[in-house]
């Protein structure tokens, strides 16, 4: 007897997850690509006032960025796993500001282990500008 593969996730199943989640909902991502083959999410992310560093400036606080790029590497392993995942540790690398813009995360799945994955995001400005960049792990363990 196999044991079963997991059901990945596809694109309208992280949807609905993320408008399930108060925090997560806050966030209004909208997933635009799902590539199973390549190990690779791609999720929009408009920009609220709420993310403002300081009032009127249009300039991105780095605490939603940082939630933006940890959400998004969750679940570009959790679609290959079957579901979110707990994060077992975080990075970011700031490498320019965020303002006036909407952004574009892009992560691609480093690994999918039995107890282990890694997501690398990518965190683009409208304009294509890589602004920061990302990496998590995540517990696979059932």
């Amino acid at each position: 007897m196999s044991i079963p593969s997991p059901q990945k996730l596809g694109a309208a199943d992280i949807q609905a997850i993320f408008e399930n989640s108060p925090f997560i909902a806050s966030l209004k991502l909208d997933v635009k690509e799902v590539d199973h083959d390549k190990g690779v999410l791609t999720v929009a992310a408009p920009f609220l006032p709420a993310f403002e560093r300081g009032a009127n400036t249009g300039q991105w606080h780095g605490g939603p960025l940082a939630a933006i790029i940890d959400t998004v590497g969750d679940f570009a392993v959790g679609m290959q796993i079957g579901r979110g995942l707990p994060t077992i540790n975080f990075r970011v690398d700031y490498l320019r500001p965020a303002i006036n813009t909407n952004l574009l995360a892009v992560a691609t799945v480093r690994r999918a282990g039995k107890s282990v994955g890694v997501a690398d995001v990518d965190l683009y400005n409208d304009q294509g500008v890589l602004l920061a960049i990302g990496r998590a792990s995540y517990s696979t363990l059932p």
